[in-house]
């Protein structure tokens, strides 16, 4: 199968902005694109790249003021099956956690296991560990908020995500890491392109979406509590402890975004 995805982010800024964009696909992926996936402006202006502690790809620039665009297209190659799920799904103790997965057991800017900790030791203590706990979290966090792209607050934490009990993908992701964290199972934030292939139309606007990893049997396994099912297509930009370590555009600067498109779609 192959995918044809991209983005296109407008902004109106009154003075010259450094920026950083993490929009490249992940390395993981990079083999099955079938064109490079450069990052274009216009106005064109220098960039230089480098790779976070998370390994992401970053690209720097300074934004001219006025009107710029940031954009990139690309076709990759896909496999066309739907997320993989683990055979036993166990859950490692801690001690057994490699030094370089503890990271995502600790609390993080979005991710407040210490407010948590005790409302998920009540919900899910009694819950066989490992997949169906994790799954068991999926469940609630998918029921529990309501999807409403109206009430997207950029500094809604897990805790606020869990009391409010409505929000975007975003919000459903920081809840489950959370959640999960807070029982010793390692979980990690991962946002990219899912489009609609494989569901039944109608099809919202195109967007980002956000997911988690989870590690179970030795690696890390996707889950995703805002469908809370299994997807075909699903492409990782980015991944780290949440969502403040992956902003897809950081401007160092007052800016106005006047433009947003996002598609992945399958071609012949």
């Amino acid at each position: 199968m192959r995918i044809k995805l991209g983005c296109r982010f407008q902004f109106s800024l009154t003075q010259p902005t450094p920026m950083i964009a993490l929009l490249n696909v992940h390395f993981s992926r990079v083999s099955d694109l079938e064109t490079p996936d450069h990052l274009v402006t216009t106005p064109r202006v220098p960039m230089s790249g480098y790779r976070d502690s998370f390994g992401n790809w970053c690209t720097r620039m300074i934004a001219p003021q006025g009107l710029f665009t940031v954009e990139t297209e690309a076709i990759i190659a896909d496999d066309g099956l739907l997320d993989a799920r683990p055979e036993i799904g166990a859950q490692a103790p801690v001690e057994q956690i490699p030094d370089e997965v503890l990271v995502y057991l600790l609390g993080s800017r979005y991710c407040e296991t210490d407010i948590l900790s005790d409302t998920a030791w009540r919900l899910f203590q009694n819950t066989p560990p490992g997949l169906a706990r994790v799954q068991t979290i999926c469940d609630f966090v998918h029921n529990h908020i309501r999807f409403d792209y109206l009430s997207a607050n950029a500094t809604r934490g897990a805790a606020q995500a869990y009391h409010d009990a409505k929000g975007v993908c975003r919000d459903y992701a920081h809840l489950a890491i959370t959640l999960c964290r807070c029982m010793n199972i390692p979980a990690r934030y991962c946002t990219g392109y899912l489009g609609d292939i494989g569901m039944e139309p109608p099809y919202p606007p195109g967007d980002f979406a956000a997911w988690m990893e989870v590690w179970l049997d030795g690696r890390w396994w996707v889950f995703d509590p805002r469908n809370n099912m299994l997807r075909i297509g699903r492409v990782l930009v980015a991944q780290g402890r949440d969502a403040a370590d992956v902003p897809l555009i950081h401007s160092f600067g007052e800016n106005l975004l006047t433009g947003f498109e996002v598609w992945s779609d399958q071609i012949v």
